[in-house]
């Protein structure tokens, strides 16, 4: 779910917008009127500037007893959220940048929402590895870590939260639209993490548009919602904090991971809820045959979903399987049921332009157009259809493929139930760069899925390198970090 306009001038934005009034001495056309010298009466010092003050919206939507989280056997009212964001805010310490570590959704939601009524930016790195969130303080000035729990190793800079949530009362809470409410980093699946400043008028305009792409999935007055993917990747903060925070949601409490304890926490929900996941967790709740009471819905993203489990999800599950595509760089940008289409519906307002090398997105949200990596066919209705990315074609022997097509071939070889192939780094200085794979297929050996390969695609796309592994080194999406997916090739 690159490219961005950096942090600095996410920065410049929070700064008082609108015009500002100026105010000059007095005395000047009196003394004009009557004659008088003016060097001798005008203040010749700088004007006095007042800055307009900022435009604030609520920072909550709703009454004070809307429902904003579920879990546990209790509800959550937006007056209880804003006494509880209150209080925790008054004990964050001076800083520019928090690092939202919480497990517990309601928690990350508290902190969140804590750090921004502090005028701090929270900072979301594609991973919570103590490396990884290290180089993040680093790189950021004046930054610390939010947690809920003991951490181990424990990260510099850590600021726990009370095991107990105190509250404090006060008015209503309300954010300068202006602002920078985070910095999301791209999964790094392709490289280098990059940032992608996110400021809170963004934020409410990305996800109007979120609505419009969920509207006849949701339930009045309040759509209960069970997230299976962390807040802190954007799809997850997209679909599980900012939907209870700017819409009528309410989010489950808990990041349930295996299928029992998903089934458990949707049968929390007081009316059907929706639930937002991914494909790996979707496979894994339709492998492991778990019953799951009446849902509104089912939201996937994060990768892409393949058409036959789309399919058997809704027969299993009795309800739709919406699928979103979209990017850290974009946050969400289209629609589509999978199982019956396979074209996808922009939202509204999202434009996109064909380039030889990807897609420029542009979109109200955006402050100017983003560039992605994928390449896609425009439909005269409108839709569009992705061909790929362009760093996944192949071009050799004057033949071509593309690396997404090939792991699908080796995803049907029967037996193989994950997979992914990719193209090495150049070997050498005449930019050799050779195919290689690696499986997930207990009971089978390499010789064995290469020669059913063999009868699929070209020999000269066939991985030179091909490892069978007991898991794919999967992040908390679903996604495969390319260093990752290196290492394991290269022991």
């Amino acid at each position: 779910m690159g490219g961005g306009t950096g942090a600095g001038a996410c920065i410049a934005r929070r700064a008082w917008a609108g015009r500002a009034s100026v105010s000059y001495p007095r005395g000047a056309a009196e003394a004009a009127t009557h004659g008088i010298d003016m060097s001798a009466v005008i203040d010749l010092s700088p004007p006095v500037v007042t800055p307009a003050r900022p435009a604030l919206a609520p920072l909550v939507y709703g009454d004070g007893a809307r429902m904003i989280a579920f879990g546990g056997g209790h509800a959550v009212s937006r007056a209880q959220f804003e006494a509880e964001v209150r209080a925790v805010a008054a004990g964050l310490p001076d800083a520019r940048h928090a690092v939202n570590l919480c497990d517990d959704r309601y928690r990350f939601l508290v902190a969140f929402c804590a750090a921004a009524s502090r005028d701090q930016i929270t900072l979301l790195p594609p991973s919570r590895a103590t490396a990884v969130v290290g180089d993040t303080l680093a790189q950021h000035a004046a930054s610390y870590c939010l947690a809920d729990t003991a951490l181990d190793p424990e990260p510099p800079a850590l600021h726990r939260l009370p095991a107990w949530l105190p509250a404090l009362d006060g008015a209503a809470l309300a954010i300068d639209d202006a602002a920078c409410a985070a910095i999301g980093f791209t999964s790094g699946s392709t490289g280098q993490p990059k940032p992608n400043p996110k400021t809170w008028a963004g934020f409410r305009t990305s996800t109007a548009q979120n609505l419009a792409a969920l509207a006849d999935l949701l339930r009045a007055p309040v759509t209960p919602l069970v997230a299976t993917v962390p807040p802190q990747h954007m799809y997850g903060m997209e679909m599980s904090v900012l939907l209870p925070l700017l819409a009528p949601f309410a989010v489950h409490t808990a990041r349930p991971f295996f299928p029992d304890d998903v089934a458990r926490a949707l049968c929390d929900a007081p009316t059907p809820p929706l639930l937002v996941t991914t494909p790996v967790h979707l496979r894994a709740l339709v492998t492991a045959g778990v019953a799951l009471p009446p849902l509104a819905g089912i939201v996937s993203a994060t990768a892409p979903l393949p058409v036959e489990l789309a399919i058997e999800a809704e027969a299993r599950f009795g309800c739709e399987v919406r699928e979103l595509f979209g990017s850290t760089e974009t946050c969400v940008i289209a629609r589509r049921r999978t199982a019956v289409e396979t074209a996808w519906t922009p939202l509204p307002g999202v434009l996109l332009a064909p380039q030889p090398d990807g897609t420029a997105v542009h979109a109200p949200h955006l402050r100017e157009p983003i560039a992605l990596a994928d390449l896609i066919e425009l439909l005269p209705d409108g839709r569009f259809e992705l061909r790929g990315r362009h760093a996944d074609l192949l071009e050799i022997a004057g033949k071509r493929a593309s690396l997404g097509d090939l792991t699908r071939k080796l995803l049907a070889v029967p037996g193989v139930i994950d997979a992914v192939v990719v193209q090495l780094d150049a070997a050498d200085g005449a930019g050799v760069r050779r195919i290689a794979a690696l499986a997930v297929a207990p009971g089978l050996v390499p010789e064995a899925i290469l020669h059913a390969l063999r009868a699929q695609i070209d020999p000269v796309f066939l991985p030179r390198r091909l490892r069978c592994v007991d898991a794919l080194p999967r992040n908390e999406t679903g996604k495969l970090p390319r260093h990752a997916v290196l290492a394991l090739l290269g022991r």
